[in-house]
């Protein structure tokens, strides 16, 4: 039996995207079953979007903006943080693991740390296994 591999939604602002870029220039490894979603600024982030990915198929979302302070549109990071937080009390009611959703902060420079992150993540979300969405609808 083929182990499993979690797919993971990355909503990216556009540094972070530049962060992914970095990473890849750089050949520090990250996991292919991440599809990033480029937005102008992880302030789009919406409840909607997050849920919409679980009810899709994926088993984690990490949203990926500047960080806190030095967000180009002033303070989009902070309504992601907001929207974060509102969406993980509605995934509990819901009954998904909070845990599945995540918040991480890049530089466009941090390479490194976007692959480290992207790592991180994966691993998480393989101990957990499948989304409880995606387990109810086989």
């Amino acid at each position: 039996m083929k182990p499993f591999e979690p797919h993971i939604i990355l909503f990216a602002c556009k540094a972070c995207y530049q962060a992914a870029d970095a990473a890849g220039e750089s050949r520090f490894q990250y996991p292919t079953n991440i599809q990033i979603i480029k937005l102008m600024c992880s302030g789009r982030v919406t409840p909607t979007f997050i849920l919409k990915s679980f009810d899709n198929g994926a088993d984690g979302v990490l949203i990926a903006g500047c960080p806190l302070g030095h967000c180009n549109f002033s303070s989009g990071n902070i309504e992601c943080q907001k929207a974060v937080e509102k969406t993980k009390r509605l995934m509990e009611l819901l009954g998904i693991e909070s845990e599945r959703l995540e918040n991480q902060w890049f530089f466009p420079s941090e390479g490194l740390k976007f692959s480290q992150a992207m790592i991180q993540f994966t691993d998480k979300i393989r101990e957990l296994g499948a989304s409880p969405i995606k387990r109810s609808q086989q």
